[in-house]
């Protein structure tokens, strides 16, 4: 038997993929490995019963002799259908768009393609094949495109969806469903259109600049093309555009520029029309489509202005060191700061000359360590006006072998510019690039700056978007240069809503929070050590800001000492690659994405890596962050980075490490939705022992923590409005397999906060006296149950529940959290007042003694809960007694 299915809840590309490949496999039955989509059964609905799908219940699984999986290669997303892969002889065939991962399917047959969509790979088959499609089918794979892609304006948007999309056209594809069941914006013709724009489009590479010219030729007039101009930019996240259209007997010209270099405007203006900077058109007549290309690069040519990088590539400000400093201090600051040259200044402005790392490491094994740098250091290097080109920088730093260039204005050093900056530049210049690195995958060259404005707009609220732009424009008012950065750029790009907002500005950045708060109507927080501020908004909404600055450690697993630095050496010091971009706010280039360490990439493979191999060296706790994370984003450690934790482990820096700091990284992990997978992850790079000498991940403490898993589950259930810290409920489940002693010392150890030692303590030792009193009693009342518990807290009750080995025990604690401490009794003080008794201690004794009673069932009613008291606590007997 042969079975096509798709993945669980599955979309318009499954549909229109599981019903193509049905052509391809006429004897297969369909048959969806669960739920549809909303709009898929709405469509369903609405067509006939032409597809001659059958019911999972219906599929005898082992019988399967073929399975042919479309839109999916995960065995955890086709439902029972994965049943099948163990059936002896078994054939898989595979037809899929998504990247690889690591548990991905391997099939018999694998067509797996880089597109928008599967929909389109089936299409590309049967347009090479030249097998037959119906209106009808070309409908369905037309809207499982549209639906794939966002219209054509999601970044994994491909030319051949496109392409795919133009041929469905012909072949008779129905707009009006896609525009009834899929949300779009472009009609047919402006597909078709736009279809043309990309396949004539020619990338030209002037004064280092990528300028892209389309041309079409059009039989009619269509008013539309501006959109389609714009369009195009935004999917192929294009700096410049130029389109030339004929229509009608006319050459229309259409430019978009993002870039200062290249004034549209100007130009436009040449040819006989006008616009500005950044938008322009003209109408030129006369000419035919290749004289009008040929006039506008003579045109290019002449206006484009070399391109102005030295500023934009420079770090600053100067890490320095005066003439007369030792050289033997001059290593320590280039061991501090990582860095291989230092520029010797006078009054920290005025060049000298250079100093080496290599110069300085002879000098000292030579014994001259004592000695001023300005004996040994290189005299009269070559410098560079903020405004020096590429060309400039490459002459110095390739050909006069020159490793390091001094940015100078005005006679001061103000930034440096290295070997590796000049890499970086060339990786994002595919006209300077190896052959080999501009046919890279990933499209790097593209995509390490790439503009996120349309992304930001598709993922974020539209509150957080206008908050994004108006940090923007205060940066921009006050001569500031504000970035996001860290997890908000991080989880944006995974298409994740972030709504803590961290942002990093190069300047005060508390001077900045100032004028944001001002700005917003909002309230402002500062920590003046590190520079740093939370500007509280009236809203409910936050924003963390940050000065741009380095930091550095002064001895393994210290603090870090901070100074002011810019936004490239801020990203630098970062905990993992993912977290090292930054998305520019300013207006003039909102939206654009830092990326100086190929983040991206680890993004896209889905891998925790650190910036550099004393990165755990210097902060042990990024260890646990680098556990949290990966737990967190289903992403894993990368094998070098892994060896780092296991070698910072093996020196044993946690002992230096702040308590405090690291119990806060302990809170986060257990504060995480399931936690246990962290904790199994700690036990595998033996860091349990850090908490506690004794503490393994034993069977015993494993069955705990799945214990606890269920218990926090039960307690959401059944009381979604009571406070309980579940976190602690995780500590207490970690902590029960060692002492009070030992979890005492864990306590001072990490300088737990005095209020929360006190509550675990207190917890802990509670439930260990609940579990030994219980243990010895062969029953127990119900009035004993509510004696036994009603001291301990949410988080203590449902340790209790998890850590007891006792069945009777668990069973009494479900019946106090849901039953017995909500039992009252009507009688009150008031009560006993009325019926003569003394007002004093008797009062309580008197009501426990009656609550006792009715929680084990002994009376029920008020007029019973009065003879009761009058029966155990005669009134004349008490009057006698006090007397």
């Amino acid at each position: 038997m042969e079975v096509i299915t798709t993945h669980l809840n599955a979309d318009f590309d499954g549909l229109a993929s599981m019903v193509m490949a049905k052509k391809l496999y006429p004897e297969a039955s369909l048959c969806f490995a669960g739920s549809q989509e909303k709009s898929v059964r709405d469509y369903f609905a609405q067509i006939p019963e032409s597809f001659q799908f059958l019911r999972l219940r219906d599929i005898p699984l082992d019988q399967v002799t073929r399975l042919i999986l479309v839109d999916t290669r995960q065995a955890d997303r086709i439902g029972n259908f994965a049943q099948c892969l163990n059936n002896p002889g078994i054939e898989v065939h595979i037809y899929d768009h998504h990247p690889q991962a690591p548990d991905d399917l391997r099939g018999d047959l694998e067509v797996i393609r880089d597109t928008g969509s599967t929909a389109t790979i089936l299409s590309e088959i049967f347009r090479e094949r030249e097998i037959p499609v119906s209106a009808e089918d070309a409908t369905l794979l037309a809207m499982a495109i549209y639906e794939d892609t966002g219209s054509f304006t999601f970044d994994t948007t491909t030319p051949a969806d496109l392409i795919a999309m133009a041929w469905l056209l012909e072949k008779g594809a129905n707009l009006h469903p896609i525009s009834q069941f899929i949300a779009q914006e472009l009609t047919s013709h402006q597909v078709a259109h736009l279809h043309e724009l990309i396949k004539s489009a020619t990338t030209y590479t002037i004064q280092g600049l990528d300028i892209v010219v389309a041309k079409v030729n059009l039989p009619e007039y269509v008013d539309e093309m501006a959109v389609l101009v714009r369009r195009f930019m935004v999917m192929e996240n294009l700096h410049v555009l130029f389109a030339l259209t004929s229509m009608a007997g006319r050459i229309y010209l259409i430019a978009r520029s993002r870039i200062p270099e290249v004034n549209v405007g100007k130009l436009a203006r040449e040819l006989g029309g006008g616009g500005h900077a950044s938008a322009a058109s003209a109408t030129l007549r006369g000419l035919t489509l290749i004289e009008a290309e040929e006039k506008l690069l003579h045109l290019l040519h002449k206006h484009v202005r070399p391109q102005s990088l030295a500023r934009e590539m420079m770090s600053a400000p100067v890490i320095s060191v005066p003439p007369d400093i030792a050289i033997s201090e001059a290593n320590h600051l280039l061991t501090r700061y990582n860095i291989t040259v230092l520029p010797v200044l006078r009054d920290k402005t005025e060049l000298l000359g250079l100093i080496s790392r290599r110069v300085v490491e002879k000098a000292i094994h030579h014994g001259l360590g004592e000695l001023p740098v300005s004996e040994y250091m290189s005299t009269d290097p070559i410098t560079l006006p903020p405004d020096a080109t590429l060309a400039d920088i490459q002459e110095i730093l390739i050909e006069h072998r020159q490793r390091f260039v001094p940015v100078v204005e005005d006679n001061a050093v103000i930034g440096v510019i290295t070997r590796t900056d000049l890499l970086s530049m060339l990786i994002d210049d595919p006209a300077h690039m190896p052959k080999d690195l501009l046919h890279a995958p990933n499209h790097l060259a593209r995509d390490r700056h790439r503009n996120l404005s349309t992304q930001i707009i598709a993922t974020l609220n539209r509150e957080t978007t206008l908050l994004l732009r108006t940090v923007g424009e205060v940066a921009e008012k006050h001569h500031f240069t504000a970035y996001a950065v860290g997890g908000f750029v991080r989880d944006l790009l995974m298409h994740k809503p972030n709504l803590d907002i961290d942002v990093v500005v190069e300047g005060n950045g508390i001077g900045f929070a100032k004028h944001l708060a001002q700005r917003l109507g909002g309230e402002i927080r500062t920590h003046e050590k590190f520079n740093t501020a939370v500007v509280l908004l009236p809203d409910g909404y936050k924003v963390d800001v940050a000065t741009a600055r380095l930091e550095y450690y002064e001895y393994p697993a210290a603090m870090p000492t901070v100074e002011l630095s810019s936004i490239k050496l801020d990203l630098s010091r970062r905990d993992f690659t993912i977290n090292a971009m930054a998305i520019h706010l300013n207006p003039e280039r909102f939206g654009l994405l830092v990326d100086f360490f190929n983040s991206q990439n680890d993004l896209k493979e889905r891998q925790l890596r650190v910036l550099h191999n004393l990165s755990f060296v210097e902060d042990p706790t990024r260890i646990f962050r680098a556990i949290r994370l990966e737990q967190r984003l289903g992403f894993a450690i990368g094998k070098h980075t892994e060896r780092l934790i296991k070698g910072a482990v093996k020196m044993d820096l946690f002992k230096r490490c702040q308590g405090r700091r690291f119990f806060n990284e302990l809170q986060i992990i257990l504060e995480e939705p399931q936690p246990l997978p962290a904790i199994r992850r700690m036990a595998e790079l033996d860091l349990l022992r850090f908490l506690s000498p004794t503490l393994k991940l034993d069977q015993r403490l494993q069955v705990i923590l799945e214990e606890t898993i269920s218990s926090i589950d039960w307690h959401r259930l059944l009381y979604l409005d009571e406070p309980c810290r579940y976190w602690q409920v995780y500590l207490l489940a970690l902590l029960s397999r060692i002492s009070n002693k030992q979890a005492a010392a864990f306590c001072d150890r990490f300088e737990v906060p005095e209020r929360t030692r006190r509550h675990l303590l207190q917890e802990k030792i509670l439930t260990g006296k609940a579990e030994n009193w219980f243990g010895r009693r062969r029953t127990v009342a119900p009035s004993d149950i509510c004696l036994l518990l009603q001291e301990l807290s949410p988080e203590g009750l449902l340790h209790l529940m998890s850590a007891s080995k006792l069945t009777g025990l668990k069973k009494a604690v479900s019946q106090y959290v849901t039953q017995l401490r909500h039992i009252t009794i009507h009688t009150n003080g008031n009560t006993l007042k009325k019926m003569g008794y003394p007002e004093g201690p008797l009062y309580k004794t008197i009501l426990d003694r009656l609550l006792a009673a009715k929680l084990d069932d002994k009376i029920k009613t008020a007029d019973e809960e009065l003879a009761f008291v009058q029966r155990h606590f005669p009134p004349g007997k008490i009057e006698k007694a006090q007397r």
